[in-house]
């Protein structure tokens, strides 16, 4: 008698978690962005270069949706799927990204070029890309942009290529 009344009490508890877990999920799942988790196959909290000498940042799903929005309402009329229609030379692939002078294939790298953007070889400020300046985004605001970038970079079919297709 004991053990089935203990059996009920441990039964109904297990289902109050599940409730409760389940109904946790769907709230955080939905302020996610689907490409997100569609084709980067991003769940769960990542580590990227963060400066180029082997120092790394933490960054969640929920970072990188931010950096998604940020990258479709500010950048995406210059850098469709990781071109750049005003210099489709110069890319936003890993390969362009690790080639400019200085590199902007890390946080800080991309970050210090959106701040103050410069040609590709590192010799002058071009106008061809708008400064992200401090009173536009705060900094975790472009840690994001700059995450969202970079993950692309690495994981999205095709991102700037001319192979694009997603």
């Amino acid at each position: 008698m004991f053990s089935r009344l203990l059996v009920r009490h441990l039964l109904v508890i297990l289902v109050i978690i599940l409730m409760l877990f389940s109904r946790s999920l769907p709230a955080q799942a939905a302020n996610i962005e689907p490409y997100i988790t569609r084709y980067l196959h991003i769940t769960e909290q990542i580590s990227l270069d963060l400066d180029g000498q082997g120092n790394t940042k933490e960054f969640s799903p929920q970072q990188l949706s931010d950096g998604k929005q940020l990258f479709s309402s500010n950048c995406i009329n210059c850098h469709v799927g990781g071109a750049t229609l005003p210099d489709p030379e110069v890319s936003l692939s890993l390969t362009k990204l690790k080639g400019a002078t200085p590199p902007r294939d890390n946080i800080n790298g991309l970050i210090a070029f959106m701040r103050q953007p410069m040609t590709y070889d590192g010799s002058e400020e071009t106008y061809w890309c708008r400064q992200v300046a401090n009173s536009l985004l705060s900094q975790q605001q472009v840690e994001s942009l700059a995450a969202f970038v970079l993950t692309a970079a690495k994981k999205a079919p095709g991102w700037g290529t001319e192979l694009f297709s997603n």
